[in-house]
């Protein structure tokens, strides 16, 4: 053990106790804590949001989706580029970036190329991007919809691009899936089961091999009773009035 010298004068002592050395470490962990907690924070703080300054990466990636209408001869082909942010991170989320419309008709080239800087530059911006659904698939065509493969009306051009915009939003987890509760479903279920059921039924009868209009026959129940040669006659089972 080595000599401490000690030039001062002792002008009093205290023995250590158990209390004491207990109390020393648990001082030395609430500031290795301390410590653990403001790296998190500084961590926190370095996570980077979408914003307008945000400098776009050398390469993006992104999906095309294909829009046929009725109402143009040619395709639409619209993509949306993504920029994923704090990648490899808890943080990491995947945002819209830019939007870009292409197709061989140039009849709205200059509403498509506006319109696509303003829902990019919207993009950008960072925040709640969502609302831009609702402002497009609000869009009336004056000269009237047309109606999807599938059966579904579209009122414009706009509204279309819209609802892509809104499967892309659910497709990267911005928006949550457009799912049916159990009660829904099961109800949807039953009432195609009952539309099916009427369906089939009625075809049926329409597929007859007999003539439209015949009547139900009294001896083998077969709609096809006609009137020929003056009188009711089945040409099913050869019934007739007549003998």
């Amino acid at each position: 053990m080595a000599k401490i010298k000690i030039d001062k004068k002792i002008v009093g002592y205290r023995v250590e106790s158990a209390d004491d050395k207990a109390a020393a470490q648990k001082g030395k962990a609430g500031g290795k804590a301390d410590a653990a907690g403001a790296k998190r924070l500084s961590v926190e703080g370095n996570v980077v949001r979408m914003h307008e300054k945000l400098e776009r990466p050398e390469m993006l990636q992104g999906s095309t989706y294909k829009v046929k209408t009725p109402v143009s001869d040619h395709a639409m082909y619209v993509t949306i580029n993504d920029v994923i942010l704090n990648p490899g991170t808890e943080h990491e989320q995947r945002r819209p970036f830019e939007i870009f419309i292409n197709s061989k008709n140039l009849d709205h080239y200059q509403w498509i190329v506006a319109l696509t800087r303003l829902m990019s530059a919207v993009f950008r911006k960072g925040g709640d991007v969502a609302f831009m659904v609702d402002e497009l698939k609000a869009v009336f065509d004056p000269r009237g919809g047309y109606w999807q493969p599938g059966g579904k009306f579209m009122p414009s051009i706009i509204a279309e691009l819209g609802h892509i915009v809104e499967k892309h939003l659910r497709f990267i987890g911005l928006l949550p899936p457009d799912n049916l509760d159990e009660h829904k479903r099961k109800l949807v279920e039953q009432k195609r089961r009952e539309f099916e059921d009427q369906q089939r039924q009625q075809d049926a009868f329409a597929k007859s091999e007999y003539p439209a209009g015949a009547q139900i026959c009294g001896v083998c129940s077969t709609t096809a009773v006609v009137y020929m040669d003056g009188c009711m006659t089945c040409l099913a089972c050869g019934d007739s009035k007549c003998g």
